[in-house]
């Protein structure tokens, strides 16, 4: 909400109050490279308050929304505080979807938050560090860490398991004295029969390839009937596995419900054609929390610029309102293409008659995301971080967080402390997340 409130609002006489439960604001679609440790979480998040600071009118609440009364017009937050509106617009996202499966959470966890991703991050690296420890006196449970499944051949799915496979690989590579890029195993589970489906098939398979070369195992037409802490079922078959993710599906948050409004089969608010909800010309849904057909009758795709282009929409047309001047109408969604990465020099990208892949795929899509950023601090240090990769293979953000938490065995702490060149960095340190300005 930040972002629309700053191009859009930045002029109109209104007072903006902005309601989150986390104090920063995030772009989640970089979230898989804190997961992967090639980016710190600052890298990507900045604090709300900054951003906003240079305007008067608005306020930030540190809470979230428990229900909407669309009747009196009042927000009730989790505090118990009542807020009233003029104009309200709901940008709560959206949130994994396990297909009525939901125990399978704890143990295939998606990357939604920060936490998440320093969580799945955690896992990896601890992983390899118990691999290093059973050394040969083990070599089944040795296999079992050194085996990484990803749920979910879309572009999470496909840039997340490129990453873990470029990660571990050399790691293993450079930093371990008894692991080898051989002994990793990275599997991506995907139930359609192509990667990417929102992708054309030639690219498709272009990124398959990619993923290949990569040493990634990609296992199409199969889907995944049970999970638990430590293996999958894919089919009939079981697989042992220190780290499983979900990339499979996401539905949105509860916002139909708090409305009483229609919603798709992923929880989405089916919207008019200008983004506000059927029978409440002042409430809007924005983002993944919306669902709103663009050119051909096809809905928007729920990525980060259609979600920026309905924030400025909603904005000029509550900018309109308060100058009683007639509001924009019909949301028109502009495509600028798709993009996925594959690694560290490999992507693909679709602009319709224009398709690429290989490294100018690459370089477009770091170019784009990197535009997309908050500030041009986070864009400068990113774009720092991702040229040292590129150069050094280094991740600079390989650190193990949560020990405390009983995620390894006293065995493999004590050896790390008696020993840290044993392990990639060496050290405990623990993050340091945005605060409040």
């Amino acid at each position: 909400m930040a972002g629309w409130r700053r191009r859009g609002l930045r002029h109109a006489r209104t007072n903006v109050t902005l309601i989150d439960r986390q104090n920063h604001h995030l772009f989640q679609p970089l979230l898989y490279q804190v997961a992967t440790a090639a980016l710190s979480p600052a890298d990507i998040a900045a604090p709300i308050r900054a951003i906003v600071r240079k305007y008067r009118n608005t306020r930030v609440l540190l809470d979230s929304v428990v229900s909407v009364d669309p009747g009196g017009h009042r927000v009730l937050l989790e505090s118990g505080t009542t807020l009233a509106y003029d104009a309200l617009v709901i940008a709560t996202g959206a949130r994994h979807s396990y297909f009525g499966r939901d125990d399978w959470g704890a143990d295939a966890p998606g990357i939604k938050t920060i936490d998440d991703a320093i969580r799945v991050r955690s896992k990896i690296l601890v992983a390899m560090e118990r691999a290093e420890t059973d050394r040969q006196e083990n070599p089944v449970t040795r296999a079992q860490h050194l085996t990484f499944v990803v749920i979910g051949g879309g572009p999470t799915g496909v840039e997340m398991a490129g990453a873990i496979a470029e990660l571990t690989r050399h790691a293993a590579d450079l930093d371990f004295r008894h692991l080898s890029p051989s002994c990793i195993h990275v599997v991506l589970v995907q139930s359609a029969g192509r990667l990417l489906p929102a992708f054309p098939p030639a690219l498709s398979e272009k990124a398959r390839q990619s993923l290949e070369m990569l040493g990634v195992e990609v296992r199409l037409g199969e889907r995944v009937t049970d999970v638990t802490a430590d293996s999958v079922m894919i089919g009939t078959q079981k697989l042992s596995a220190a780290v499983i993710v979900w990339a499979a599906g996401v539905k949105a948050s509860p916002a139909a419900t708090w409305l009483g409004a229609d919603a798709d089969a992923a929880g989405r608010v089916v919207v008019r054609p200008n983004l506000s909800v059927p029978g409440h010309p002042d409430i809007f849904c924005i983002g993944d929390t919306s669902v709103v057909t663009g050119k051909g009758d096809r809905p928007v795709p729920g990525v980060a610029p259609a979600a920026k282009q309905q924030g400025k929409h909603v904005a000029r047309i509550i900018a309109a309102t308060v100058r009683k001047r007639k509001p924009p109408g019909r949301f028109v969604y502009k495509d600028y293409g798709n993009l996925a990465t594959i690694g560290r020099k490999r992507a693909v990208a679709d602009f319709g008659r224009t398709q690429l892949s290989g490294f100018s795929a690459w370089v477009v899509w770091s170019t784009a995301h990197l535009f997309y950023l908050a500030d041009f601090r986070s864009r400068a240090v990113v774009g720092m971080q991702w040229l040292w990769s590129y150069v050094t293979f280094d991740r600079g953000a390989r650190l193990i967080t949560g020990l405390g938490d009983g995620m390894m065995p006293t065995t493999v702490w004590s050896e790390l402390q008696s020993n840290p060149a044993s392990s990639g960095d060496g050290a405990e340190t623990a993050d340091s997340l945005p605060v409040s300005a």
